[in-house]
């Protein structure tokens, strides 16, 4: 009897270490994030940042065993830095290309793609240019070197050549006005300034009359104002027409409403872009992002239009002063 009892401690011992080792065994890629705790890193176009703060703030609040580092940077970096393994999340304005998502399932991974914000790109100009409409065709012929002066499109204007003014040659923004814009074709103007960060485009119309900056709409959001209806004081957002010839009765500025209405003409999708095969802490991020009772409340109030969730219309009266 005493030979059998000793036999079972024996084999409960080698069952119980079995189960610690295995449970202390990391994966090979040596990932130990789960859908709440850990930490990771993940990149994202740098002009999406002050919504992308506001979002990863409250979720390590929420969650305070999760630690998210941001890399912020160009759209084409932060996807090369997925499709290399680097990070297993990117924020961008568009969804993986057919080639992308083939190489990645060829190595059996697991991409997908999250929408998560519809925003505006916006044209900023400077205070003292009073010429604050502007067509699509406008643009493109401005893009394409057609335009090179204030006066070809506002024949009394007096403030000279135009400077087209981007975060980064390879930004989301450049990206969207060579694709949706253009055609697909290059940036033809060289009258164009390539800076490193949207902090820096708007500093540059600040300081320069006849510039234009294109920049995402969530730069523009006063944080003063609780219903998103103002913008930055030291620049203007141009209100753009879909139509030839822009006035004030066709052309829109990037508020929420009129993103939601289709009537503001350089609308475009956000998305989150995951290959988490672990479905740990990126996927747990990217599902508060796109939470009704959280995270799209932040998209909601800086500026973006919310992806899901029962939006409310109400009337307001805007003051133009």
């Amino acid at each position: 009897m005493k030979r059998n009892i000793s036999y079972t401690l024996v084999g409960l011992t080698l069952i119980t270490c079995l189960l610690v080792s295995c449970k202390n065994k990391k994966p090979k890629d040596g990932r130990t994030d789960t859908y709440s705790s850990g930490a990771i890193t993940f990149a994202s176009d740098e002009s999406f940042s002050p919504v992308i703060e506001e979002e990863r703030e409250l979720f390590e609040f929420t969650y305070p065993d999760a630690k998210l580092t941001p890399i912020y940077t160009n759209e084409s970096e932060a996807i090369n830095k997925l499709l290399k393994g680097e990070v297993w999340m990117v924020i961008t304005s568009r969804d993986f290309k057919k080639e992308e998502l083939e190489s990645l399932k060829a190595r059996k991974q697991f991409p997908r793609s999250v929408r998560f914000a519809y925003d505006g790109l916006a044209l900023i100009q400077n205070i003292s240019n009073t010429d604050s409409c502007i067509s699509v065709d406008n643009i493109k012929d401005i893009l394409n070197g057609k335009i090179k002066h204030w006066n070809q499109i506002y024949p009394k204007s007096k403030i000279g050549e135009i400077t087209i003014v981007f975060d980064n040659p390879n930004s989301s923004a450049v990206h969207f006005v060579e694709d949706s814009i253009l055609g697909g074709k290059p940036i033809l103007n060289k009258n164009v300034a390539a800076v490193k960060k949207t902090a820096e485009v708007i500093k540059y119309v600040e300081e320069n009359k006849g510039a234009i900056g294109i920049i995402g709409s969530n730069w523009l959001n006063d944080k003063r104002d609780t219903t998103n209806l103002t913008f930055k004081k030291e620049i203007r957002p141009m209100a753009v027409s879909s139509v030839p010839i822009a006035n004030v009765q066709n052309s829109w500025k990037p508020y929420q409403y009129y993103i939601f209405n289709g009537s503001y003409p350089l609308a475009r999708t956000l998305y989150i872009l995951l290959n988490d095969t672990h479905m740990g802490l990126p996927t747990g991020f990217s599902n508060f992002i796109i939470s009704q009772d959280k995270g799209q409340k932040i998209i909601l109030k800086t500026g973006l239009l919310p992806a899901y969730g029962n939006l409310t219309v109400r009337n307001v009266r805007v003051s133009n002063e």
